[in-house]
């Protein structure tokens, strides 16, 4: 939103996240492969519900409202810099390695390995086309992301998608 390295950000969040979606599907295919074959039930069963519950936040500060955004102009103006505080909210952040490693990990189980190339591909390449149109987009989006109303729709579209994934979820295990 400042404008400053929207590349190297985009780039390095990018590149960040299918390092993590990688480890994830080789990590838990090597590791824990038994175990998520004995217990993908449950773990789909546990991650439809924590999608449909984060799902219900999203509704919830959706009829709250009142949020908006707010740019302030950071003190970071080095790229080294920027790089650096990236580097501890990425790989400091639990919630990316429950997105990446975990859940991403998990639901690669359900391919033979000769898809599973394909399948971190695929999300890599989604992680690349939404970093790069979030940092690119941003610009474009602050005046309309300043509207308490903007965030509402936000909030609605977000829990949308969460009920989509986590129905899907649930529906693989037999709900």
């Amino acid at each position: 939103m400042t404008g400053r390295h929207i590349f190297a950000v985009a780039m390095f969040c990018a590149l960040s996240d299918a390092l993590l979606i990688a480890f994830g599907v080789t990590g838990i295919s090597i590791f824990l492969k038994d175990f998520i074959d004995s217990a993908s039930g449950w773990l789909f069963t546990i991650s439809a519900i924590w999608l449909a519950g984060y799902g219900l936040i999203r509704i919830r500060s959706a009829i709250n409202g009142g949020e908006h955004l707010v740019a302030s102009d950071s003190s970071s103006k080095s790229l080294a810099s920027t790089l650096s505080i990236l580097t501890v909210l990425t790989f400091a952040n639990p919630h990316v390695y429950l997105d990446t490693v975990i859940l991403i990990g998990s639901v690669s189980q359900q391919f033979p390995d000769s898809e599973k190339i394909a399948y971190v591909l695929g999300a890599s390449l989604a992680s690349f086309v939404f970093f790069f149109s979030l940092a690119y987009g941003a610009k474009l989006l602050s005046p309309i992301m300043k509207l308490s109303k903007s965030w509402q729709i936000l909030d609605i579209l977000i829990a949308i998608v969460m009920f989509i994934l986590a129905f899907k979820m649930a529906q693989s295990v037999n709900w």
